[in-house]
């Protein structure tokens, strides 16, 4: 793994970029990401171009034999620009323009600011294409942060017509497929179509649900946009683009199809603050984040693209969330390392210098805002020193794979009945599998899974045909989660009841459906113990018998064939329980960890991750680790060589 860093010389006198290119040597950094944010430096006014200042910094950095990320800069257009042309602005769901003065105030469906991208990415692209330090181009940042996807604009508005136009063609076909009879909802013509916000109540969900299909759609052509000057004039140079956590308003399978190097920013304390996580989780792992946040998001860019990494790292406090705690001692490089366990090709920390100024004045970097060093510079340094001693890696085979959608998550945005998350969900069912020591690999609708023993799907509301036909062409079990087959493409009931199409499979009707209050829960027994199923209950009739029943007599969970199906949301012991007993029947090993370990396993190296509060004894088979210490302390990382466990 490549070890990198954010850096931002026109924050610095220039005196200074040597001093810091040379640290960075030293620490072990090898690649500068750069430029992104840089727009009203490198044109002040329209077409006048300074590029030498940037020249100069890349030119400092070479001569360290760093490589160099370059970053479109159109993820924050000057404010020239936005006094020129005010149509470029996004509007919010409530009709008003997201002003300038911070990041991100453009539409992604404005053909104005499409020219515009064209012109300053070309003038970048000719300037800096074919120098020999820069490896690759990073699109723009960030795509969708603060709720930049779904613009509600005049220009969004145009745009999604046109498409709507294109999908169905014939205006009678849009309404049939919309349900337009009802509350009088039919159309003449796609121009009478407007967006779905500022309805007097719920707006109808099949138009809801195109036109969150219609803007991630729109996310992929602008990159598009981008990515055809780069590879024109700078070919040779893998394109970027740095996801973030816990986000899914645009499908990153299709954008993964387009970049080289799927990239993510990994800031595991600010979503543990600001997610929905439990308030003892929350308190447990203030200055570790979620054990599985990190691995999740690992395994989910892994499956998107040929090559994927971090590209921005916290190294210490951030400064968005609504509380900003010090990693522990241990983290940064526990991160790191695990990033690298999963098969990452860079692993960049943000930033290298804390800024004193602006908005990000309070987010630590590597070194604090006098030039110092924070404390996780050291750590950065120490793990590129460990990985740089081991042999070249690969990523394991796993048995068990996970299967995410995005169009689930817009389906269940769209019509939520019920507060329980898809996403929260698919990420306790992969912590459930990761807690017994497994490797999951995360997985898209239709993709081969003949491999696996288990294929996890916490919930599928829309079965497409190469689904149903890689579910129908494995052996592996594979275990369904509520609401799963429950829509139609458009968004509708089928005709057949839900599970739909997995009626193929599981010979079964979801006759009644219920979601309940936070408080309601449903225990039974499974293989001799009690577990419980919560916030939904479906009805089911048919040619199956439930295997667990609740004690009121509903069923909790049923099975036919290699198909067993949720009724309810498992808490994690029920989930559990099964899985081992489904991967103990197909002679899989599975290993309960202590409550904080996660484990990671590769070609070579057994990783063991302390995300827990207290010391964990590590495992007595096994031999003296390369790194680690026993008992492993809170942070600590432990890696074997598999040779000597094996």
């Amino acid at each position: 793994m490549d070890f990198g860093v954010c850096y931002y010389p026109e924050h610095w006198p220039e005196d200074r970029w040597a001093q810091d290119a040379a640290q960075m040597r030293e620490t072990g950094i090898s690649v500068v990401r750069m430029g992104e944010f840089a727009w009203s430096l490198f044109e002040p006014e329209r077409d006048v171009f300074h590029w030498d200042w940037l020249g100069k910094a890349i030119d400092v950095l070479a001569g360290e034999g760093l490589k160099v990320i370059l970053g479109t800069p159109t993820a924050a257009p000057p404010k020239w620009l936005i006094d020129e042309r005010t149509d470029i602005l996004a509007y919010d769901s409530q009709g008003r323009p997201r002003q300038f003065g911070s990041r991100r105030h453009y539409c992604f469906s404005s053909s104005a600011y499409r020219d515009e991208t064209v012109r300053i990415v070309t003038k970048m692209a000719e300037r800096f294409g074919l120098h020999d330090s820069v490896i690759g181009w990073q699109t723009d940042n960030e795509f969708g942060c603060h709720d930049t996807v779904r613009s509600y604009s005049p220009a969004a508005t145009m745009a999604f017509r046109e498409w709507l136009a294109e999908k169905y063609t014939d205006i009678d076909c849009l309404n049939q497929s919309w349900g337009g009879v009802f509350w009088s909802q039919l159309y003449r013509d796609f121009a009478e179509i407007d967006l779905p916000n500022l309805t007097v109540t719920e707006p109808n969900p099949s138009h809801v649900l195109d036109f969150f299909r219609f803007s991630s759609d729109q996310v992929l052509s602008y990159h598009r946009v981008q990515v055809n000057i780069i590879k024109s004039l700078s070919p040779g140079r893998s394109i970027y683009h740095n996801e973030m956590g816990h986000f899914t308003d645009f499908d990153h399978f299709a954008l993964g199809a387009e970049v080289d190097v799927m990239g993510w920013d990994n800031y595991p304390l600010g979503f543990l603050d600001q997610e929905p996580y439990a308030d003892n989780d929350k308190r447990r792992y203030l200055r570790q984040g979620h054990p599985d946040f990190a691995a999740f998001h690992h395994d989910l860019y892994r499956a998107c693209a040929p090559k994927w990494g971090v590209l921005e790292q916290q190294p210490g406090p951030v400064n968005w969330a609504p509380h900003n705690p010090a990693p522990l001692p241990g983290m940064v490089r526990l991160w790191l390392h695990e990033a690298a366990a999963h098969g990452a090709d860079i692993g960049s920390v943000f930033r290298w210098r804390q800024a004193p100024f602006a908005q990000e004045q309070c987010h630590a970097g590597l070194l604090r805002s006098d030039g110092m060093p924070a404390p996780g510079l050291s750590e950065v340094k120490q793990c590129v020193e460990e990985q740089i001693s081991l042999t070249p890696d690969s990523v394991m085979s796993a048995n068990v794979a996970l299967l995410f959608d995005y169009e689930t998550q817009w389906m269940s945005e769209c019509q939520p009945q019920g507060d329980w998350s898809y996403l929260m969900m698919a990420m306790g069912w992969y912590g459930v599998a990761r807690s017994l020591g497994l490797n999951v690999d995360i997985v898209r609708m239709g993709q081969d899974i003949s491999n696996y023993a288990l294929v996890l799907t916490p919930s599928l509301f829309h079965i497409t045909p190469p689904g149903l036909q890689a579910f129908k062409q494995t052996e592996a079990a594979l275990l369904f989660g509520p609401r799963s087959g429950s829509k139609t493409a458009h968004f509708s009931i089928p005709d057949e009841l839900a599970p739909g199409p997995l009626q193929a499979l599981f010979p079964a009707k979801v006759v009644r459906s219920e979601s309940l209050p936070d408080w309601w829960q449903a225990t039974g027994l499974f293989a001799g113990e009690t577990v419980t199923g919560r916030h939904w209950l479906d009805h089911i009739e048919g040619d199956v018998a439930p295997l667990v029943t609740s004690d009121e007599g509903d069923g909790l969970l049923y099975h036919h064939g290699s198909a067993f199906m949720f009724a309810t949301c498992p808490d994690d012991h029920f989930l559990r329980t099964l899985i081992q007993s489904l991967l103990r029947e197909r002679g899989v090993e599975t290993t309960k960890l202590p409550d904080g370990l996660r484990q990671r396993v590769t070609d070579q190296y057994k990783y063991l991750f302390n995300y827990g509060a207290s010391p964990v004894s590590l495992p007595t088979d096994e031999d003296t680790p390369l790194y680690g210490e026993d008992p492993l302390r809170p942070g600590g990382v432990a890696i074997f060589s598999r040779g000597d466990v094996l």
